[in-house]
């Protein structure tokens, strides 16, 4: 376990497992909560947050957080890779995923073998099954997931990209003493 700033992690109530020789790495100053569990070949970048009840679990293949990217309470990370700035949302499952730098994973989405591009918004209670390769800047919704590009939609990205990186919000972990 990686210690950073006072607050940031304590030893006490950790749930970090190896798994094989590999144990998870997180950087001294990213935010994960005591009540996260992260499993084996692991790595959370800086200012990353991991909030409680998330499960990362690096067994088959390694789990990845990009710095500043927020994995949401109960979202369950397997095999994945979540770039930078990247928001995946309550409740979401990545199954053997990548979700590139500046995407949203919407609350209780499924993304499972396979690619969501870089600033695309996938909307809540998506299915994406398996050998989707999502473009840059799409928006996702659906079960099966349908693909839109954002240019195409009324949602204006930056707007909704800016409410979770801006204000209150964005500094929430740290403000959050007795979680991380």
């Amino acid at each position: 376990m990686s210690f950073g700033p006072a607050g940031h992690r304590s030893g006490m109530d950790s749930r970090e497992y190896g798994f094989e020789g590999a144990t998870p790495a997180v950087h001294g100053y990213a935010h994960v909560s005591r009540e996260a569990t992260l499993v084996g070949d692991v790595t959370v970048a800086a200012n990353a947050n991991v909030w409680p009840g998330a499960v990362l679990r690096g067994d088959v293949a390694p789990v990845t957080v990009g710095r500043e990217s927020a994995i949401g309470d109960n979202a369950t990370l397997h095999a994945s890779e979540v770039g930078e700035k990247v928001m995946v949302g309550h409740g979401a499952v990545l199954n053997d995923s990548t979700v590139e730098d500046g995407a949203l994973v919407g609350f209780n989405s499924t993304v499972s073998e396979a690619t969501i591009g870089a600033g695309s918004i996938v909307a809540m209670g998506t299915v994406v099954p398996p050998g989707y390769e999502v473009p840059a800047e799409s928006f996702v919704r659906g079960m099966p997931a349908s693909v839109t590009p954002l240019a195409e939609t009324n949602i204006d990205p930056e707007e909704v990209f800016e409410a979770f990186n801006s204000g209150d919000y964005a500094n929430l972990a740290q403000r959050h003493d007795d979680l991380f």
